[in-house]
């Protein structure tokens, strides 16, 4: 049984899309289908866009937006600290 994040069984979606059949006709159906697709990839296109601007004003203002160049060095400080702790067990056995 398919679950979808609102909790809708297959069922329930096949009821669903018999009803839209019913509705809108089995002519029109690729048509909406059509127009929600070409609004998300809008959505989208528009989210990247506004993403992209966000970094641009940042960085013209200095800001740091790579998080990952933190998480790394971070990273690398905590192997260092675990290289010398069992660096030193090592030694011992």
């Amino acid at each position: 049984m398919i679950t979808l994040p609102l909790f809708i069984s297959g069922a329930e979606i096949a009821f669903i899309m018999f009803i839209l059949v019913m509705v809108f006709g089995a002519d029109k159906i690729p048509d909406i289908a059509r127009g929600l697709g070409k609004g998300m990839r809008t959505l989208r296109n528009a989210s990247n866009d506004i993403k992209s601007e966000i970094q641009k004003s940042a960085e013209k203002q200095g800001i740091d937006t790579d998080i990952s160049k933190d998480v790394r060095s971070e990273i690398s400080k905590v192997k260092e600290d675990i290289d010398e702790i069992t660096g030193s067990v090592k030694r011992r056995l």
